[in-house]
């Protein structure tokens, strides 16, 4: 039987991700809060909004990238990853859990000229290969289709 974990995400940064070194790999790490939100309307007929918060990490040449985006609270971002589960002791003894998304690849959706931040990030002409058209990254394992594929479809 095969199985399947994939998450996809459209919604905006909560906080500046946080870059660090991971405590047990020494891995670089990228952690940020990404919130969804969802419209309806309730029995009375008025319009509701409920918004989730995702923990979303990213390890080594995804974190790089993060980093080097220089991305920042309030970016509209859609994320691919596989949903992860953890435990851990914190310092008073207690057993913690937590949910996260470990993510796969991302794609800006914000343009960076839009974005809030102080610096601009890198640009394509920068050489940074995750950037095409300034806004976002590629998929890891290189496949870009786009308007010359020769699809028989």
């Amino acid at each position: 039987m095969a199985y399947l974990n994939k998450v996809m995400l459209i919604g905006n940064i909560g906080k500046d991700p946080e870059i660090r070194l991971g405590q047990s790999s020494g891995r670089k790490c990228a952690t940020f809060s990404l919130a969804t939100s969802k419209r309806y309307r309730d029995a009375n007929g008025e319009q509701k909004e409920i918004t989730t918060w995702h923990n979303i990490v990213g390890w080594g040449k995804i974190a790089d990238i993060v980093e080097q985006l220089r991305i920042t609270k309030g970016t509209a971002l859609y994320v691919e990853g596989e949903i992860t589960n953890r435990s851990w002791t914190d310092t008073s003894g207690a057993k913690r859990y937590t949910t996260e998304v470990n993510m796969d690849t991302f794609q800006l959706l914000t343009p960076r000229n839009a974005q809030p931040q102080q610096q601009q990030a890198p640009s394509q002409s920068d050489g940074n290969p995750y950037a095409p058209g300034g806004y976002g990254t590629q998929p890891m394992n290189g496949f870009q289709s786009g308007p010359d594929d020769d699809l028989p479809f």
